[in-house]
């Protein structure tokens, strides 16, 4: 079968009988996903089959004579009239419309079938594929019937390469890739400058392209970049874009020597941002030597390009340096992370020890709350069975610390997934909404507020629940978000996670200033992830935070002072 857009189509004035049978087979494939009448799927998907081998073109076949074709029963005849008559399959649009748009793109999906499809939608919840990559990530496809651990792999390297070549690309995909390229053009051309700039350069969480400025010779990167497979697709005057195998859309910018260091500070900065500096400034761009030069003439302190956002940064760096920004070397311990007792893949003490060899001083295993029944979540014997399994651990490990945590499910009513008395043998929890979702601001505030106010949650896990390029997230009011945390002393989390980064960047600096704490946390599934901090950070330097108002930068000595506070 031919592959075909899962859309309604709407045909021709002369459909051939390719597209009629793929609107059969797309039929049959809905109807499984909907669980509808499995005789009827069959029919139609074997109805499609016998249209594709018929001698003729159905349009040429009288419509009397249709029924009478091998294979193909009366009430696919009246149908295959209908697609001839007006070029609609009622029941097909039918169903489509009822269909989320997501569920449709994971039909295009490699190695997902409708069976497969429906157990994604109607037994896990997931309604786009950006949702089910995340939930490969976590590892939640193996509590299923059907998903062994090759299989989500694959449903994974597929989905990512489907994504890939969408034209739209998380921070932590691209930034390799744009490195590679930028050295292979020092590398070829190693008389000239080039330099990554734009949205890669400003470290935002997303973007659609790799901007790369260079002073190398226009017409030598243009021929260098075809003959090794990239494809021109637009050319002006002072750039021109390619794209390669990969699908990423490359712009390459050209300047000359001298304007090289303003055209990069341009790049590197927000519309506004440059707006505001226009209006502030006077002083001539050209024949600069570094960036850091442009705000020396400027009297000014240095703003790197990852703060050059909001035009009242050009007021701040009047007074102060940004040298006290949040690095990678200030995280101290892994706080939000997942083992195999729910949907994690390793050991907590494999998870332990990797602490140990990367320079962490303390972990907090926060393992899903029992809701969240897709991801094994823990029952109340499983809790005790692990609370006795890291005191054993922690002896062992000593002076190093495991901490008790979970995650616990936000209900929908806004209250924790335990009783009170089991939320008090926990050393902190992570409160956190997983389900129904699909919320207006008042539902979603009503739980989030009342969790925040429960005495027990300690950290406000990824407070909108979004996934970069697949979910927006539920609405919340932000600022009465930040400020019920700060009265209740809620730490609020930025995840890690590059499909994550919530809560975002733009929110961070308003918070500190009134006396926020937030936490960078990985919420990792595996050892591996213990690399997002890194993604976490980046988002956060964005926001201004600084390690103080950071609770994973806080030391084992700190963190457990900070515990004991809140418990006293």
């Amino acid at each position: 079968m031919r592959d075909f857009f899962y859309t309604p189509i709407y045909l021709c004035v002369m459909p051939d009988n390719y597209a009629i049978a793929d609107q059969f087979s797309l039929l049959s494939k809905l109807m499984d996903i909907h669980q509808e009448n499995s005789f009827k799927s069959k029919s139609y998907s074997s109805t499609a089959f016998s249209i594709e081998k018929l001698p003729v073109q159905l349009e040429q076949i009288p419509r009397s004579d249709i029924p009478k074709l091998n294979g193909i029963g009366e009430s696919s005849a009246k149908k295959i009239i209908e697609l001839l008559d007006t070029g609609k399959l009622t029941v097909l649009d039918d169903l489509i419309a009822k269909t989320p748009q997501g569920i449709l793109e994971m039909m295009q999906i490699k190695g997902l079938g409708p069976k497969k499809i429906c157990t994604i939608w109607k037994e896990m919840g997931i309604e786009s594929i950006g949702e089910l990559l995340y939930a490969c990530n976590e590892n939640r496809l193996l509590l299923y019937k059907g998903f062994g651990e090759k299989t989500q792999k694959n449903v994974a390297d597929a989905i990512t390469y489907y994504l890939r070549n969408q034209g739209h690309f998380l921070y932590a995909e691209i930034i390799e890739y744009a490195t590679h390229l930028q050295n292979t053009f020092q590398k070829e051309f190693p008389s000239n400058q080039a330099t990554i700039v734009g949205d890669i350069a400003r470290q935002l969480p997303t973007t659609d392209n790799i901007s790369l400025l260079t002073d190398a010779d226009a017409a030598l990167i243009k021929t260098f970049m075809l003959s090794n497979g990239f494809e021109l697709l637009n050319e002006e005057n002072n750039s021109a874009e390619f794209n390669g195998q990969e699908q990423v859309r490359i712009e390459v910018i050209f300047s000359s020597p001298i304007s090289l260091i303003k055209n990069q500070f341009q790049l590197n900065a927000s519309k506004e941002f440059m707006n505001a500096w226009i209006n502030e400034f006077t002083p001539s761009l050209e024949n600069v030597k570094t960036e850091e030069e442009i705000f020396q003439k400027a009297g000014i302190h240095y703003i790197p390009p990852f703060l050059r956002e909001e035009p009242n940064t050009i007021q701040v760096a009047k007074e102060k340096m940004f040298n006290d920004l949040i690095q990678p070397s200030d995280i101290k311990g892994i706080i939000h992370s997942h083992s195999d007792w729910s949907d994690g893949l390793n050991t907590i003490e494999a998870m332990a020890k990797a602490c140990i060899q990367q320079g962490f001083e303390y972990l907090v295993i926060s393992d899903h709350s029992k809701s969240a029944f897709y991801a094994n979540g823990l029952s109340e014997e499983r809790i005790k069975a692990q609370h006795q399994y890291i005191d054993e651990l922690n002896q062992q490990f000593a002076p190093f610390k495991i901490f008790k945590s979970i995650e616990c499910d936000i209900l929908n009513d806004g209250s924790l997934d335990y009783s009170s008395g089991l939320l008090g043998t926990f050393d902190l929890v992570i409160a956190s909404i997983h389900s129904n979702l699909k919320m207006i601001e008042e539902k979603a505030m009503q739980r989030i507020m009342a969790a925040i106010e429960n005495p027990f949650t300690r950290i406000l896990g990824h407070p909108t629940g979004r996934l970069l390029l697949s979910r927006e997230g539920y609405p919340i009011d932000h600022r009465k978000v930040i400020d019920a945390c700060i009265s209740n002393k809620v730490v609020i989390e930025i995840n890690a996670h590059p499909r994550r980064l919530d809560m975002d960047w733009k929110w961070i600096n308003d918070a500190q200033n009134k006396g926020a704490l937030f936490s960078i946390n990985p919420d990792a599934h595996s050892i591996e992830g213990y690399k997002d901090i890194k993604y976490g950070v980046l988002a956060s330097q964005k926001g201004g935070l600084k390690p103080s108002s950071n609770l994973s930068s806080f030391s084992l000595a700190e963190f457990e002072q900070f515990l004991s506070n809140y418990k006293s």
